[in-house]
Formats: structure tokens, C-alpha cells, sequence
């Protein structure tokens, strides 16, 4: 089965999980595996692996409007190289550094696939808890948080051996000052590491409810534009690639200009809530996005 298919199955079993971080007490904790094969191209520096690999977990914790306390990483590799090793563990730092984070040690081990893998400690800073994905209202508006499209870009770059351009947009800016003024206007939350589409289907089935996207209020990055082919491709990318680990939230309407005006990071109104299905213009949204699971 698929990573979607064994989520479902687990479901029912493992009834705490189901948001990007789990809750304990006070406490956020999540974790996240990345693999050569379907995570990093050749071309990506081990600089960008640490940052990216501790980034995806701290994204999560930004999703609950939480603030990242402490990382671990894992490092698996065939053999180990004192110069990645410490790159490695330079752009795991750096990353931590950048939210106010500490990146504190972790695991090395042998494995025939280059692999990482990073779980981070969080806490809750809003008085109402963690924002879920469970919350969304219809008549909400929807919102996503800077450009979509980075990592798209990055990969067609690093497939053009454009390697110093598309390390840059590979180490994206993990959105937790933006997740914690969300959290005190947000009524469900979500980062977009699957994808747009996808992150809004999971909304909307965990908070039954349906939603509608407006195609051309969708903030797609510049460097797209420098290597998308088609209009086509272009939304495609914006759409259904994912790995960019932006937030989308959702925002009753008479909050979403003050939210925007407190926001560091550009906030863009893209949609509403609706009673059910998600839709783009009306038209049905197909829940497609990245997955993990495939190379």
C-alpha cells in the first residue's frame, strides 16, 4: 500500500494522530524520515540535506503554532565523510538557529540509502493549544503563507546542473514566527509539504467541510516562472508538487486583514469554506499531491 492508504489504516488504531505534530501536555513532538531517492537529487549539497531534514520537522512544529525548542537528527549513510558529516550538522544548526531552536546531537548508521531523519520538541505558545486541522468553518477564508512552487523550481534546476540556484531554494525558511501570529486567528492549520491541493483535502476532511480555491489568487514562486514550460505546468507546480512547507490556514473573514497586517511574511487570501467538496473555481480538486513513499 501507499503512504496515504497505511495513514488510513492506522487511523483507527493510533486515534491521537493526525495533525503535523503530536500534543502532549504542553508539548509538540514530530518526526520525519528523507531519503536520496525521493527527497534529494543529485546536486544537493550535504549543507542543504542537515537544513531541509531538520526544516521539514520544524515546519511541523510552525503548523501547531507552536515554537521548536530542540532537534535530533539520524544520519545514515554507506560510509561516513568528515566533511559532509559536518556539513550535515552545520545546516541542521543553522536551520534551528534561524526559528530560535537548538539542534542538539543525534544518531549516526550505516545504511545503503543515503537517509536522515529529525524529530523535534516543541511547546505551545497560544492559550487556546495548538491549532489542529480539525477547526475549519464554512465561510472561513483559506490562506497560504509566502510563494508556492520553490522546490518544483529547485528540482528543475538541479535536473538543468544549476546546482548553487537550486540548493538555495531547496533551503526554504521554516514559517514558525508566521505559524504563531496564525495561531491566535486561525481556525485549522496545516503546512504544505504534500502540496496545496492535498494540504486543503486533509483540512477539509478532517474539519468536514468542503473547500473552493480561486486559481489565479494562488501565490506561485518567481523562480517558477524561469522554468515552467506552460501555463499548465505552472499551475501544476503551485499545485500538487509540494515540499515548499508553507502554512495554510484557515481565517474567519473579519480577521484576515489584521492577520495579514501582523504577519512578517506575505499572507495571501486564496479561497473559502464551504459545506463540501474541494473544489478550484468551482471545479473539482483533485487530492493529489507528493508522496513520500514514491520515488
Amino acid at each position: 500500500m501507499d503512504e496515504r492508504a497505511a495513514l488510513a489504516m492506522l487511523a483507527d488504531r493510533l486515534t491521537t494522530a493526525g495533525d503535523d505534530a503530536a500534543v502532549i501536555d504542553e508539548h509538540l513532538l514530530t518526526i520525519d524520515m528523507l531519503h536520496a531517492t525521493t527527497d534529494f537529487p543529485a546536486g544537493v549539497s550535504e549543507y542543504t540535506v542537515g537544513w531541509r531534514t531538520v526544516g521539514a520537522s520544524l515546519s511541523d512544529i510552525a503548523a501547531m503554532g507552536g515554537q521548536p525548542v530542540a532537534a535530533v537528527g539520524v544520519y545514515g549513510r554507506p560510509s561516513f565523510e568528515a566533511q559532509a558529516l559536518h556539513a550535515f550538522v552545520d545546516g541542521a544548526s543553522d536551520v534551528c538557529a534561524d526559528v530560535d531552536a537548538e539542534y542538539v546531537g543525534g544518531d549516526l548508521d550505516h545504511h545503503d540509502e543515503p537517509t536522515s531523519v529529525a524529530a523535534v520538541l516543541g511547546s505551545t505558545v497560544n492559550t487556546d493549544g495548538p491549532i489542529r486541522r480539525t477547526g475549519a468553518t464554512p465561510g472561513d477564508r483559506v490562506c497560504v503563507t509566502g510563494t508556492l512552487g520553490r522546490s518544483a523550481a529547485g528540482l528543475a534546476l538541479f535536473e538543468a546542473g544549476e546546482d548553487d540556484r537550486a540548493n538555495d531554494l531547496f533551503r526554504f525558511s521554516p514559517r514558525v514566527t508566521a505559524g504563531k501570529t496564525l495561531a491566535t486567528h486561525a481556525t485549522a492549520m496545516i503546512d504544505s509539504s504534500d502540496g496545496l491541493a492535498r494540504s486543503v483535502h486533509q483540512v477539509a476532511t478532517a474539519s468536514g467541510c468542503g473547500i473552493d480555491i480561486t486559481a489565479d489568487r494562488i501565490p506561485i514562486d518567481s523562480a517558477v516562472d524561469a522554468v515552467a514550460e506552460t501555463t499548465e505546468q505552472r499551475q501544476e507546480f503551485g499545485l500538487f508538487f509540494g515540499e515548499d512547507f508553507e502554512l495554510v490556514c484557515t481565517v474567519p473573514p473579519d480577521h484576515v486583514a489584521e492577520l495579514k497586517a501582523k504577519t512578517s511574511v506575505t499572507v495571501t487570501d486564496i479561497g473559502t469554506v464551504t459545506t463540501e467538496d474541494v473544489t478550484i473555481d468551482g471545479d473539482p480538486l483533485p487530492n493529489r499531491g507528493y508522496d513520500h513513499g514514491t520515488a
